[in-house]
């Protein structure tokens, strides 16, 4: 690259001779054509891009199109290089060339060398201009953080509750029943039925089939008042406390016949009870085990939702984020009616999975609040030529333009003092665009408010 080029452009006017000689030397001048893609957006901004002639436009993707947001086409106008001044500097849009022409490019380390050696103070400035911005978005993404974990939390509390008490409640009825159960047992040995009578009475217990949700509760309760009956006629004592365990059980009068012909009448009563005793512990059992799987099922979708056991960037199914940040949510769901289209194509990603599941909770829970508790909450995939857009849509009142146009702006809110952190939609944005290279958008379709996130497909 000439110095003689670059000391005629008017940026460079302040340096010495010697310094634009010195730039030059540390890059080099790239060619480019009508077409070309020069820097991504969100990619890092490892080089530094000086205009020398041509035109390049700057570009954003936004919704399904992509949006001009700035030209470079006068000579010294330049792009990116924020590495030399900040670690993490990533190109804030995508340089595409719509004219031939040139650039010179240097390495963003050399750029920043050459910096702290020409003007000291400037790059100290520069650079604590950027840390104190670092700092700002930590603080306001680690507070977001701590409200998403506050939602988990709430969640999984509401969720766990029900079955873990579900859980308390059968181990305190097993404790009875057990105990009924052996005093049953003791009854029967006192009364003297044999070995091949019990195995009999055994035999017709495991032949029972308890009724199906299908079955009509009327006729239950019919069974019911024959059982209860029938205990009375043949002296069987506490017979509303049996006649609903054995009805529930499957037992009917016709059973209860086959037991009395097969034993004599001391040994009646204790074999209901014995009988009664043991389908009462086979289904506190089960709901001992169906108690606890559905805590199990809970810590498996909270590990899911927070990706504590996986890598930071990887390949990620956003079904399942999805779905974990429903589950966790499904405390706030009740009146909500879920509507689910997951497109069977869509392709897992290169994401954090962890961030993800936090603007899934943003978005879900925002669209909750909105419908009141009630309304229809739709949660779709689908696979695009570049990418998977998600959609989360909601039945609510939706936003006026005035709130539109200022939704994604930090710390803007809508919602009264100590009901919303004002960061969730702002840290979202920076989640899907900074940190993904997507996009966010919100629109109205027909009588929803849809929340539109497009994250670009593995190259």
């Amino acid at each position: 690259m000439s110095h003689q080029e670059l000391r005629s452009i008017p940026l460079l006017e302040g340096l010495s001779d010697d310094q634009v000689r010195e730039l030059s030397d540390s890059g080099d001048e790239v060619a480019f054509r009508a077409g070309d893609v020069l820097f991504r957006s969100g990619q890092p901004a490892d080089f530094w891009w000086l205009l020398l002639d041509g035109r390049v436009e700057l570009v954003r993707h936004a919704g399904h199109e992509d949006t001009v947001v700035g030209i470079m086409e006068t000579p010294g106008q330049w792009a990116g290089g924020f590495r030399a001044w900040d670690p993490h500097g990533v190109y804030m849009a995508t340089g595409r060339a719509v004219e031939h022409g040139r650039l010179f490019r240097v390495p963003a380390e050399q750029l920043g060398a050459r910096s702290q050696a020409w003007f000291p103070f400037g790059v100290h400035f520069l650079r604590g201009l950027m840390q104190t911005a670092r700092a700002i978005e930590s603080t306001a993404r680690q507070r977001e953080a701590l409200v998403a974990l506050g939602t988990l939390a709430a969640g999984l509390a509401h969720e766990i509750n029900n079955p873990a008490s579900a859980a308390t409640r059968a181990v305190d009825a097993l404790h009875d029943t057990c105990d009924a159960l052996m005093s049953s047992l003791r009854r029967l040995a006192e009364s003297g039925v044999s070995a091949a009578q019990f195995i009999e009475l055994d035999g017709l217990r495991q032949a029972l089939r308890p009724p199906t949700l299908g079955d009509d509760p009327l006729a239950l309760t019919d069974r019911e008042e024959e059982l209860s009956t029938w205990l009375v006629e043949h002296g069987v004592d506490e017979d509303w406390l049996l006649s609903p365990v054995l009805a529930a059980a499957g037992v009917d009068v016709a059973w209860c016949d086959r037991v009395a012909d097969l034993l004599d009448e001391d040994s009646l009563e204790p074999a209901l009870q014995w009988v009664a005793s043991s389908v009462s512990t086979v289904g506190l059992l089960a709901e001992v085990k169906e108690s606890t799987q559905r805590v199990s099922s809970l810590v498996a979708a909270v590990r899911s939702y927070s990706q504590l056991d996986r890598a930071s960037v990887q390949r990620t199914d956003l079904t399942e984020g999805l779905e974990s940040t429903l589950m966790v949510l499904s405390h706030k769901l009740d009146g909500v009616t879920v509507v689910r289209s997951y497109g069977d194509d869509v392709p897992q990603i290169e994401a954090i999975a962890g961030e993800l599941n936090q603007v899934w909770t943003n978005l879900i829970d925002n669209a909750i609040d909105a419908m009141g508790g009630a309304g229809t909450l739709r949660v779709s995939t689908c696979a695009t030529d570049d990418g998977v857009v998600v959609e989360i849509g909601d039945t609510g009142p939706g936003m006026p333009d005035d709130v539109l146009a200022h939704v994604f702006e930090p710390f803007f809110t809508t919602k009264d003092v100590g009901n919303g952190t004002g960061l969730g939609l702002d840290i979202s944005r920076r989640i899907v665009v900074d940190r993904h290279g997507g996009d966010i958008t919100i629109l109205r379709a027909g009588d929803e408010t849809v929340f539109r996130v497009r994250l670009p497909a593995p190259r």
